[in-house]
């Protein structure tokens, strides 16, 4: 069951931060559309019988390894796109597995290295009045989109909610292996939000096709103590493969 607090400490990070001014915008699927975009290690999850695929536009600020204080000046702030869907181990295990995820800051591309699907690009986010806006593209492929919310009230989060939003390790593959990177921070205090524009190519740039219905969208102003933990490869638990 997805947990709306961390589902474990991260005792020592490697990196930490602040995810502020973040949209989640979610379009349900049919599993078998997202089903080639996963690896064979992992199972598409669902959520009553449907797979989701959320894009996530925020501004990552405070980027620093473990023993820097958030206060130091000159550290740096960046816009990043996430399309990721929503997947399960083996053993039951939940996480999130990232189609791609554009940035601008350089340096986040080593992360590469790691199987993480970074690509540059050029983000913004901005808020104006009672809207935000936010916009990109990608220079690998051009793949763009915008977006402008208009925040609403805060919400208790319902099942679905906290479905949607709250995943607390992120997957990736390299050199043949799944590799499991945990993250912990507060809860998401998350508000509803309407939407005044989407326009967007990311989804059909990952090979997915219409989604079945619209979008569900919640905004958050941020988390500001977010640890991400050491990333450590995960041998597939015996049994039948997933389906």
């Amino acid at each position: 069951m997805v947990a709306y607090g961390a589902e474990q400490r991260v005792g020592i990070p490697v990196l930490r931060a602040r995810w502020l001014t973040q949209t989640f915008v979610n379009w349900p699927f049919r599993s078998e559309s997202v089903r080639p975009l996963v690896p064979e290690e992992l199972v598409v999850d669902e959520y009553e019988g449907t797979a989701w695929v959320g894009f996530t536009p925020f501004l990552m600020a405070d980027v620093r390894p473990p023993g820097l204080p958030g206060a130091v000046p000159g550290l740096p702030s960046f816009a990043e796109t996430n399309l990721r869907t929503y997947v399960r181990r083996r053993d039951g295990r939940d996480g999130l597995w990232f189609l791609s995820i554009a940035v601008t800051c350089p340096l986040m591309l080593a992360a590469r290295a790691l199987g993480v699907p970074y690509s540059p690009g050029s983000l913004g986010v901005r808020a104006d009045g009672d809207t935000v806006s936010y916009s990109g593209s990608r220079w690998t492929d051009g793949a763009s989109y915008r977006l402008v919310v208009r925040p609403g009230d805060p919400i208790e989060p319902t099942e679905r909610d906290v479905w949607l939003t709250s995943r607390w390790r992120a997957y990736t593959r390299r050199l043949g292996m799944l590799w499991e990177t945990p993250v912990e921070h507060e809860p998401w205090p998350l508000a509803d939000a309407e939407v005044d524009v989407l326009e967007q190519t990311l989804t059909g740039a990952a090979g997915l096709p219409a989604p079945l219905g619209e979008p569900v969208v919640h905004f958050s102003e941020g988390v500001r103590h977010v640890r991400i933990g050491l990333s450590a490869p995960r041998v597939p638990a015996p049994g039948p493969a997933p389906s």
